[in-house]
């Protein structure tokens, strides 16, 4: 069950939108404004337009409507970069056969949503060599340039996103665009080391100053934000946001900028379930901008606003201008503005209660009660550590005690051994002994026997001879 009811931050779908009334969303990081009129409004005065603006008549959003061909050059600078990978200021014309053009398209056609692998093995393919070669080209020619100002390395990219998606004008726009995605995620993984975070800009002193207002905004509790939480007795690890906090802290390890718009996706869409199984009713965008706000205050993500400036400058336009992806997107642009601006009143808190909360002379009672729960758990935890340590301690001195008595257990075995041989040698030697001496006495016998056998005849033969002889008288 749930402990609060009522609303929290509102943001209508009106302020979310685009202040030029384009249709498209709009985000704090471009005044309010889309990434197309941003642009448009910071083009160099005196610069004209050749293409009109695609008038917004309740159509799909599609590719070719986020971005213009930019057929105005923009400075000596920016068009000896493009002379480098291109040949020539304007991208060169098709040169292979209408055949071998053909069979490219064919095999990009047969491609399904998301088979990157796929992607990248048609593109090895020898009918698609003329994009692998435009591909490569760009690539070096980028990581050779890394240090130009990171606003020209953003052009020059989305450049080279529209003149790749020209040569499939003749695709379905939702075709055209799984098919750039593929070539976003290609071209952006190998230049993120060079354009991340880039040294021109000064995204990093943002980011510090990003974490420490997050991190001094850690005594805001749920309630403030009129986010609804659990009953106090479910445990600090019931939290129903961790798997959105999760989601938005992965964003920092990924590379591509679709690959960090997916993770913000999924969070948000983490948070819509949070509120899903909390309520009766189904989600109510209005809480969602409270809880993003919650989220981004307990996650503290790394490196955010680089993150949010990479998605920003090298992302396909469609990705954060419109759909899914965009409203996700703009309300977490909405969400760090919010931080960076909060104040006591929309914490319900006078300015004196907020400067004390900041200063950390004073901490919400819920806060408090948590944070006493907190460190009952680490003094458990601690009681824990000792009693494992001591337990351990123990099996280690009966592991010791262990191994002598086993090697007590194989002195004595071989001892016993050692002298049962001992005692095998000495019956072996009577038994020898033994045998002799009853061997000795049959010996003698019949020696005796010979002699008798021998002295018989003898008496016999001179027994008759002396009957012969006569007496004397």
């Amino acid at each position: 069950m749930w402990t609060d009811k009522h609303r929290g931050i509102r943001v209508s779908q009106e302020e979310l939108l685009c202040k030029n009334g384009c249709g498209y969303y709009g985000n704090p990081a471009w005044k309010g404004f889309c990434s197309k009129c941003w642009r448009e409004k910071s083009r160099p005065a005196g610069v004209s337009r050749h293409d009109a603006r695609p008038s917004n008549d309740g159509a799909p959003p599609t590719f070719s409507k986020f971005e213009e061909k930019k057929n105005i050059e923009k400075g000596s600078r920016y068009n000896t970069v493009r002379r480098l990978f291109w040949g020539s200021s304007s991208p060169p014309k098709p040169q292979e056969s209408s055949e071998s053009n053909a069979n490219m398209l064919k095999a990009f056609q047969s491609l399904e949503p998301g088979d990157f692998p796929s992607f990248l093995k048609i593109l090895r393919s020898p009918s698609s060599q003329r994009l692998q070669s435009r591909c490569t080209a760009f690539l070096k020619t980028m990581e050779a340039y890394h240090a130009l100002p990171v606003q020209k390395q953003s052009d020059l990219v989305q450049d080279f996103f529209q003149s790749f998606a020209d040569v499939f004008r003749s695709f379905p726009e939702d075709h055209v665009t799984q098919i750039m995605e593929h070539v976003e995620k290609l071209i952006m993984t190998r230049l993120h080391k060079w354009v991340f975070c880039h040294d021109s800009s000064d995204d990093e002193l943002k980011d510090l100053a990003l974490q420490r207002r997050i991190r001094s905004l850690n005594w805001v509790t749920p309630r403030m934000l009129s986010v609804p939480f659990p009953h106090e007795n479910i445990p600090v690890t019931g939290d129903p946001f961790l798997p959105a906090i999760t989601a938005i802290i992965e964003m920092d390890a990924k590379r591509a900028p679709q690959d960090k718009l997916a993770c913000v996706s999924k969070c948000s869409q983490q948070i819509f379930e949070a509120l899903s199984a909390s309520n009766n009713e189904p989600a109510n965008a209005d809480d969602f901008l409270s809880r993003l706000v919650y989220v981004l205050l307990k996650a503290n993500p790394p490196r955010l606003h680089s993150n949010m400036q990479y998605m920003i400058r090298f992302g396909l336009p469609h990705s954060l201008m419109a759909g899914e992806s965009g409203y996700y997107f703009t309300n977490l642009s909405c969400a760090v503005a919010f931080i960076e601006k909060l104040d006591g009143p929309a914490l319900s808190l006078s300015p004196e209660e907020f400067e004390s909360y900041m200063r950390g002379q004073r901490a919400p009672a819920a806060l408090t009660k948590r944070q006493q729960v907190v460190g009952d758990t680490q003094h458990v935890l601690e009681e824990l550590q000792g009693r494992q340590e001591r337990l351990q301690h123990g099996a280690d001195v009966l592991g010791v005690e262990l191994q002598e008595w086993v090697r007590a257990i194989h002195t004595q075995l071989d001892e016993a051994t050692n002298q049962l041989v001992e005692v095998q040698k000495e019956m072996k030697a009577q038994a020898e002994a033994s045998r002799v001496s009853s061997t000795c006495p049959d010996e003698s016998t019949r020696g005796r026997d010979e002699e008798e056998s021998i002295l018989v005849p003898s008496d016999q033969h001179v027994g008759p001879k002396n009957q012969n002889v006569a007496p004397n008288h």
